[in-house]
């Protein structure tokens, strides 16, 4: 019984560190992953492909560098000057700010609305905050606030 366990033992510890010698062997360092990346970036060979994608596939040692690097710049090329992408940019901005600061202006409007209410006793019983602002802010948005 002892030797069962210690052949099995043993294997097992062979096993392992047999796997554990072949690891770093295959990985990339991300240092070594990022240097690739600026290389194939400088040379346009990326082919659209996102840093945090290729950075998962090439420590994984699945990134395959594009068979074709000089086909895909040209045809990419077209694709950015697109008008597409400006409007997205010009959206963003006026989304984002004016977004917020109308989020604010509405909280503030229901906040005086619930002090109001709550004074003048015609807050519902067991009505919170949370449900007050919610309904509220949806009845503000209807009006355009």
């Amino acid at each position: 019984m002892k030797t069962i366990c210690l052949i099995a033992s043993a294997l097992l510890a062979g096993a392992l560190v047999s796997g554990v010698a072949l690891a770093p062997a295959q990985a990339k360092t991300m240092k070594e992953c990022a240097a690739e990346w600026d290389k194939m970036k400088a040379a346009k060979q990326t082919g659209g492909m996102k840093y945090r994608d290729f950075s998962k596939q090439c420590m994984a040692g699945t990134a395959a560098v594009p068979s074709a690097p000089t086909a895909a710049p040209a045809t990419a090329a077209p694709a950015p000057a697109a008008t597409p992408a400006p409007a997205t940019t010009t959206a963003k901005p006026a989304t984002g700010a004016s977004g917020r600061q109308a989020m604010i202006a509405r909280e503030r409007a229901c906040g005086a609305e619930w002090k109001a209410d709550k004074a003048a006793g015609k807050i519902q019983a067991g009505m919170k905050w949370p449900q007050y602002w919610s309904d509220c802010d949806k009845r503000k948005k209807a009006q355009g606030m």
